[in-house]
């Protein structure tokens, strides 16, 4: 009971989310597949409910409040709404869910809570695609976990490093070449 209640907690974690309580579950714990998933989702799921409902409210108190606040809320909306609002408008549910849904680094709940506050989403648009976007990245962190746990059972734990780097490292030359295009 204790471990599934850690992966509940992990899951709520800003930082870890799904990426850390899945792999903690199924590695650590060994908790059941389903189980994990449906603890981890549900954790991860749990605060962005609060999120979306207390980020405009406490923003505009400490906003009433502060004048430095009022500031940072005017300046971090202005830089942000200018520079992707585009997106934001042409894409809207759908670029928030796959947002939600790519299980990396400053991705998950949390952040698309953010980025629906700092767009405005109306909730239950911003609900729908953030719960969709979780949902999905469970079911791909679950079969990452799951098929790296089996290249290392089956080849061994060298050939999972090697498998690990290569991807690692046209990840990084695929990012550089998209980047000198850009420039």
């Amino acid at each position: 009971m204790l471990e599934i209640l850690s992966t509940f907690l992990l899951a709520m974690t800003p930082i870890g989310e799904l990426r850390l309580a899945i792999p903690v579950g199924l590695v650590v714990y060994k908790i059941n597949d389903f189980l994990v998933y449906f603890i981890s989702v549900i954790g991860n799921f749990f605060p962005v409910v609060f999120l979306l409902l207390f980020l405009g409210p406490i923003s505009k108190w400490l906003s009433g409040k502060n004048d430095i606040c009022r500031r940072f809320f005017s300046w971090i909306f202005e830089k942000t709404r200018k520079k992707h609002s585009g997106k934001i408008k042409k894409y809207g549910f759908w670029a928030l869910a796959i947002f939600t849904a790519i299980p990396l680094p400053i991705t998950g709940g949390w952040t698309a809570s953010l980025v629906a506050f700092l767009f405005d989403i109306p909730f239950k648009k911003a609900l729908g695609a953030i719960s969709l976007g979780v949902a999905v990245a469970g079911v791909i962190v679950l079969l990452v976990v799951k098929a790296g746990a089996a290249i290392q059972e089956f080849y061994g734990i060298q050939v999972l490093i090697g498998i690990l780097l290569t991807f690692a490292f046209f990840s990084i030359m695929y990012k550089m070449i998209i980047t000198k295009r850009a420039q």
